[in-house]
């Protein structure tokens, strides 16, 4: 059975640090590459970050960049979202999405998670 199923999430201070963690089964995991997109209340959902199959290639959304830091485990089937210098304008539901290419845009991802809440305090 394909599952996607984040953790990590919840509430945060402003500064602070939170990781996110998406195990992935029922798919062969070092095939796709994989992203964290996150979506606010009334706001398009946006790519967070976005790694290749191999770990060797990854991109970012300009707002997050130097905070943030994907990573992936092929042989636990993991990928992470290491959430550095968090600020309110991060709160969101966070979700990790499956893709055969490394991709920027939603619609390009075929497997999703159902996600996870993170909300950061000031």
């Amino acid at each position: 059975q394909l599952q996607l199923v984040e953790s990590g999430g919840g509430l945060g201070q402003a500064g602070g640090s939170l990781r996110l963690s998406c195990v992935v089964s029922g798919l062969t995991f070092s095939n796709y590459a994989m992203g964290w997109f996150r979506q606010a209340p009334g706001k398009e959902r946006e790519l967070v970050g976005g790694i290749s199959w191999s770990g060797m290639s990854t991109i970012y959304a300009d707002s997050v960049k130097g905070r943030f830091t994907i990573s992936r485990d092929n042989a636990k089937n993991t990928v992470y979202l290491q959430m550095n210098g968090l600020t309110p304008e991060d709160t969101a539901v966070y979700y990790c999405a499956a893709a055969r290419g490394l991709y920027w845009s939603a619609p390009e991802y075929d497997y999703w998670g159902q996600g996870t809440q993170v909300t950061v305090s000031s």
